[in-house]
Formats: structure tokens, C-alpha cells, sequence
């Protein structure tokens, strides 16, 4: 890359990025400007920013990677993202939870929780969980950001990490939830634009849609052996059905992360930031189509590049890539793309790192300073809550260049999965029930919490071997990386802990002796 060309670029961008950064700075000014925007930010910037908080590096380079080794399968999940991820999560829940959050004034997710079952304790163990998990998910963005920009600018991953991780605290720190919704809106202009650009160009250099599709299913012989024993049957078939294969696409990725979104802290809050119900309507065609053409985009791109590099290499990508899943698109760019379109891609992946990531921190800052310092009545040599959260940022930041370093290569779309999951299982189920059921207890919603994330954390660390074999914890104490044969071995444990927390759930909740009622919930827990 003409670095000439590329500096003065990235500084227009980043000068844009910091005037609107600044703007949201000067329209902050009090705790709820902060936490949720004021309660007025426009539907459109809600979306966009759902969506390119929703849809991060790990979408477009975890992801895409992974599909080049699954193959068009993926699209199930670009389903979920647009009938759960948008139109369920603004048009059903995001309604409730924004009447919520404004009945309650809650201005966190573990707040709008801690307060509808009247419970510090949920509060300060759902704070604590968002704290002690999201950099998990926030070091894999990092790293997609990272990758990339160590594939096409050649400069040290390390240097690549600490730019972009300084970036976003000094956004997050200064401006709070409108800096972040404000850049988030402006990158995910860039980002559609990318995507569709590389969607386009990827369709032209395979031949066409019809022609790359049908020159896809042809290679389905060239699946290699260990794949195929896996259970793959090409890149345009599912794999075999109950296939090791099977259950890694079905539960870990596509239900992981497909039923997940509705229960993520960082995009539920964006329900709390609109001023009424027919925002939230109106943000559903915008979120759509950004979600559609970001994930439905990747998934595509993923399998084609198979086809790219088996007539003009012959070998798949994922070979074309050193067997780093996560170097599959980054390389792909760079070989099939013209050079302005790397610059382009370079704002894309910039803009899709900055944007999550900022959100992350964000609800992990707020986790910390909101919902365990606040709530604990911890305030001591701090003179506001903002105080609190700006230290919850330095610590969110820190934790996430530490696991970038840690965490091992083609990691980024597990990881994903991982954060999803839990989520899923431990606030799906209470959320629900705050949302729609008047008989939800806070007994109920306390032991469901805890079932959720304990029986995942469990299955993470003893049954599933993608991830018991690498943490070792198993084999330490057992002597092998799971604990149960196959199937359980790539069963994810959201197809388990989910169940399980939900009837926890119910049965404490309609077990629970200590009711009252309440004028707003009907039967709630004293």
C-alpha cells in the first residue's frame, strides 16, 4: 500500500471521527447523556450503530474466514441476525425494554434487571459477569482489527492492537454513549459501502452468481479428508446431519450467536436511547439492510474465495491462508481487490473495530462504575459516577490487549460464540420473563442467572472440547479434555444451559412462597 495515499486518508477519516466524537462530547452532559444518549437519539443513528456495534470484525473477518471452511451454511445465522437480531430485538423486546428502562429508570442492563426484581444482587453479578466476560469477546474484535491491518499496512500486530485499543478509550472516556453511537453511525456508512463493493467484486471474479455457485458445488471433492470424516459434504451442502461438523455449525455458530443477540447488554441498551416505540419501528428497515449486506456479505464471500483460489492456485483457502481461518479474508482482499479497495476495506475494518469495540467498553465501563461500584455504595476519591466508568474503561481496555496477546490464532468466531452463548443462557430467560411475565420472582430470576452462566462456564470448562482441551483445566483434573463422549464433546453448552436456566427459572418463580403484589408487575418477589 502507497502509504502517501494511505496516511493522509486515515487522517481525514480519523478527523471526521473525532468531530463527531467531540459533537457528542459537547452534547453530554449529564449522567443520562452519558449512560443512554438522553433518551432521544435519532432511530436512524440507533440503527446503524446497533448494527455496526452488532456486526464487528469478527463478522467480517471471523466469520467469513469460517465460512470458507463451512461453507454457505452460515446463511442461517445472516437469517437469525435479520428476524432476531433486528426485527424481534427492536419491534417486540426493544419496545418493552425501552417502556422498561424508562418506568424503572434504568440506565444499564444489569440496572433495568436489578431493578424490575428488586435485587442489588442481580445488578451487581450481572455487572460483574459482563465485567469479567465481555473482554473476551472485546480482544477477538481487537484481534480481527489487528489481522487485518497487519495483512495489508505490514505493520507489527502489537503496534496495530495498542493504536486501535487508544483510540476507542479516548472516545468511550471523552464522550460517553453519543461519541460512540455518533462514530458508530458514521462507520457503518463506510462499512456498507465496503462490504458491498467486495460482495460485488468477489461475485465478478468467480464468474457470476450462478456460475460461482455452481462452480462451488463442484469442487465438493476437494473437501479434505479430516473435514469430510468431520462430516462435510461441500460448501454449498449442510454438513451430514448429527455430524460433529453438524453440531459445530448448528449449536456453536448459528444458534450460538443467532438466539445470543437477543440477550447481548451492549445491544439492548441501544433500545434505552430512542424517545419512543415508533423509533424503534423505524429503525428496523435501516438495521435490515445494514444487517443483511454485512452478514450476508461475509458468509458469502467466505465460500466463493474457495472457488478464487482453486483456479488460480489450486488449493482452498484456508491453505491459501496457512490454516489461519482468521487470515482467510484479509489475504483474499489483498489478492483479488484493486488498490483503492484496500484503503476503502481498511476504513471498513477500522470503522467495524472502533465502532464494537467502543460499545463493548463502554457497557463493560458502565458494568464496573454503574452497576458494582454504584450499586455497592463504593464511591470513595470519585466525585461522579462518570468517574467510576471512566475507570472501568482503563481496566475494560487493559484486560482486552492482555487476551489479545493470550488468546491463539482462528479463535476469533469461537470466542464470538462463546460470549453470545453465555449471555444467552444466563439473562435470556429473566429477561423474558421481566419483559412478559408478571409472575416472574426475583428467587426466580437469581438462581436462573446463575444456573445459565454456571452450567455453561461448566460445559465450556469440562464438555466441549474446542475449548475444555485448549483451557486444560479437564485434563488436569481428570486426566482427559472432555469429560463425556461424542456428541457432547461439540454439543455448545447454550443447547443445555439454556433449558436449564428457563426451567429453573419457572419452577422457582412459581414455587416461590414470599409474594406480594405488585401494582406494576402483578406477583413479584418481596
Amino acid at each position: 500500500m502507497n502509504m502517501a495515499v494511505l496516511i493522509p486518508l486515515v487522517l481525514v477519516y480519523m478527523a471526521i471521527m473525532t468531530g463527531l466524537a467531540y459533537y457528542g462530547y459537547k452534547k453530554t452532559t449529564t449522567e443520562s447523556d452519558y449512560l443512554v444518549g438522553g433518551r432521544n437519539i435519532h432511530p436512524a443513528v440507533m440503527a446503524l450503530s446497533y448494527g455496526a456495534t452488532f456486526i464487528s470484525t469478527s463478522a467480517l473477518v471471523g466469520f467469513g474466514g469460517v465460512g470458507s471452511i463451512f461453507g454457505m451454511g452460515l446463511l442461517w445465522l445472516a437469517f437469525l441476525n435479520i428476524v432476531l437480531g433486528i426485527f424481534v430485538a427492536f419491534a417486540i423486546f426493544g419496545t418493552k425494554i425501552r417502556r422498561l428502562s424508562l418506568k424503572l429508570d434504568a440506565t444499564t442492563f444489569p440496572s433495568l434487571l436489578g431493578k424490575r426484581y428488586d435485587s442489588k444482587f442481580i445488578t451487581v453479578f450481572a455487572g460483574a459477569m459482563i465485567f469479567i466476560f465481555m473482554p473476551a469477546y472485546t480482544s477477538i474484535v481487537l484481534i480481527g482489527g489487528g489481522r487485518f491491518l497487519q495483512e495489508s499496512l505490514s505493520i507489527n500486530f502489537n503496534i496495530a492492537l495498542f493504536v486501535l485499543a487508544a483510540i476507542v478509550a479516548l472516545y468511550v472516556i471523552s464522550g460517553g454513549i453519543k461519541a460512540v453511537m455518533y462514530t458508530d453511525a458514521f462507520g457503518a456508512v463506510i462499512m456498507l459501502i465496503g462490504m458491498v463493493v467486495f460482495l460485488v467484486v468477489t461475485y465478478i471474479a468467480v464468474g457470476g452468481v450462478i456460475d460461482g455457485h455452481a462452480a462451488l458445488t463442484a469442487i465438493k471433492d476437494m473437501v479434505p479428508e479430516s473435514l469430510a470424516a468431520g462430516g462435510h459434504q461441500g460448501w454449498t451442502s449442510m454438513p451430514a446431519l448429527g455430524s460433529p461438523l453438524w453440531w459445530t455449525l448448528v449449536s456453536t455458530i448459528i444458534m450460538g450467536v443467532g438466539i445470543g443477540v437477543l440477550a447481548q447488554p451492549q445491544l439492548a441498551m441501544r433500545c434505552m436511547t430512542v424517545k419512543d416505540d415508533r423509533a424503534l419501528y423505524r429503525s428496523v428497515l435501516v438495521g435490515g439492510i445494514f444487517i443483511f449486506f454485512m452478514t450476508g456479505a461475509a458468509f458469502m464471500i467466505g465460500p466463493l474465495s474457495n472457488v478464487y483460489y482453486m483456479e488460480t492456485t489450486g488449493q482452498l483457502a484456508i491453505s491459501a491462508a496457512g490454516g489461519n481461518s482468521d487470515l482467510v479474508i484479509p489475504i483474499f482482499i489483498n489478492d483479488i481487490m484493486p488498490n483503492w479497495f484496500v484503503y476503502l476495506f481498511t476504513l471498513t475494518l477500522l470503522s467495524a473495530t472502533i465502532s464494537t469495540v467502543s460499545s463493548l467498553i463502554h457497557v463493560q465501563a458502565t458494568a464496573f462504575g454503574e452497576d458494582i461500584m454504584n450499586t455497592l455504595g463504593i464511591k470513595a476519591g470519585f466525585k461522579s459516577k462518570k468517574s467510576l466508568s471512566r475507570l472501568g474503561v482503563i481496566v475494560g481496555v487493559i484486560a482486552a490487549i492482555i487476551l489479545a496477546y493470550l488468546l491463539p490464532g482462528g479463535i476469533i468466531a469461537r470466542a464470538t460464540a462463546f460470549w453470545f452463548g453465555i449471555c444467552a443462557a444466563g439473562f435470556l430467560p429473566a429477561l423474558i420473563g421481566a419483559l412478559y411475565w408478571k409472575g416472574a420472582t426475583r428467587a426466580g430470576a437469581i438462581y436462573s442467572i446463575i444456573t445459565g452462566f454456571a452450567v455453561s462456564i461448566i460445559g465450556f470448562l469440562f464438555l466441549h472440547a474446542a475449548e475444555s482441551g485448549a483451557i486444560g483445566l479437564s485434563n488436569a483434573m481428570f486426566g482427559k479434555d472432555a469429560l463425556l463422549a461424542f456428541p457432547w464433546t461439540h454439543i455448545d453448552p447454550l443447547f443445555y444451559a439454556l433449558p436449564l436456566s428457563t426451567i429453573v427459572f419457572i419452577v422457582v418463580s412459581l414455587l416461590d412462597k414470599s409474594k406480594e403484589v405488585s401494582e406494576d408487575f402483578g406477583q413479584r418477589a418481596v
